[in-house]
């Protein structure tokens, strides 16, 4: 059995040697604190082989944890709480489908925690949050997601976290990517091969790193054909439908109108096709409109959506288990690999899309 050595904590002796403190079993049989932790709280979540080691050099050198912290550690060990600040009540709906999904049949409940990012106690809200339900860890889905400040608050806390995000902000351990960018690129080529010149964009909040992302995308794929939006042929929503309507009644009364308009999301491509039936227009006749998300209501409109299909409720299952796994959990027989491949868009052409009006 190995020995504490010189580096063992002088806070007490038994028979003669150093008591040990979680940190020297922990060091001791090769592990995390945390996979110590599980195995004293009894947590199926360890491999046996791992679990067969600890007690092994739990029993070699005596250590007995405090029966308080015991307590603190098991409470904490199977909570997962997600906070949002998303305007999308359907994106909202489908990631905690998802994160049940990943935690099903793992002893995992969700806590779910909506929050204001505008809100002066934003940060001693998310962490009054966190410590109050001891969580085991948190997703972070976008906007919430792109803020520095609460990965960094998460951090000092020791509060595991997956962010969810259209690029890549931190540790790959504690990212799943959505590549936004990818999308608006697929919705601009899908436009121009039918032939559209005369084309809007409607962008979502500057506060979210996905809208940036999208029109990035966007502009990239029309500059690839010689094509450019200029500043009137773009304006700002905000991922609600409403703002669609918007945002579509004042496109449509420009001389001359787009011809295809693609929308930041479905929620707001919903909305320009309210719009357009305002206007006397045949969608797509007279209209292209496209959408990002696939969501319900992209089917649930006439004419159905054409769209950017995300997978979101297979990014929060992804969430969901890695975030658990990142934690010590052994990790399970899944039919599949993780590939990045499955975090990302991709085109799903319906009726809302047709070649350019003749005239």
């Amino acid at each position: 059995m190995p020995s504490l050595g010189d580096n063992a904590p002088e806070s007490g002796l038994e028979g003669g040697r150093k008591r040990a403190t979680i940190n020297d079993i922990a060091r001791l049989a090769g592990v995390s604190k945390k996979t110590v932790s599980r195995v004293i709280n009894q947590s199926p979540f360890v491999r046996d082989e791992t679990r067969e080691r600890i007690e092994a050099v739990i029993a070699e050198w005596g250590y007995a944890p405090d029966p308080q912290a015991r307590g603190l550690a098991f409470r904490r060990s199977f909570l997962i709480g997600m906070i949002y600040d998303n305007p999308n009540p359907q994106y909202v709906v489908n990631m905690q489908l998802g994160l049940l999904d990943g935690m099903r049949g793992s002893g995992f409940e969700l806590v779910v925690h909506p929050c204001n990012r505008a809100s002066p106690t934003f940060l001693a809200d998310v962490r009054t949050f966190v410590e109050r339900q001891k969580l085991y860890g948190v997703v972070l889905p976008p906007s919430v997601s792109e803020d520095d400040r609460v990965a960094k608050l998460l951090n000092e806390i020791g509060c595991a976290y997956i962010r969810i995000a259209s690029v890549e902000l931190d540790k790959p351990e504690n990212m799943i990517v959505g590549h936004d960018r990818m999308g608006g690129a697929q919705a601009a080529r899908h436009i121009l091969d039918l032939g559209h010149k005369r084309i809007a964009f409607i962008s979502g909040p500057d506060s979210f790193r996905s809208s940036h992302e999208r029109r990035g995308g966007f502009e990239a794929a029309l500059a690839e054909r010689g094509l450019k939006l200029e500043p009137s042929d773009i304006i700002q929503g905000a991922y609600t439908f409403e703002s669609g309507v918007a945002c579509g009644d004042e496109l449509l009364k420009r001389t001359p109108r787009p011809t295809a308009i693609f929308a930041g999301n479905d929620e707001m491509a919903a909305g320009v096709l309210q719009s357009a039936r305002k206007a006397g227009l045949n969608v797509p006749a007279d209209l292209t409109v496209v959408g990002f998300d696939d969501f319900q209501i992209a089917q649930a409109v006439w004419p159905p959506l054409t769209t950017i299909h995300t997978p979101t409720r297979e990014i929060g299952r992804m969430a969901a288990e890695k975030l658990i796994d990142a934690e010590g959990r052994e990790r399970r027989e899944r039919r599949e690999e993780r590939d990045p491949a499955r975090t990302e868009p991709n085109l799903v052409v319906r009726e809302s899309s047709g070649p350019a009006p003749s005239v």
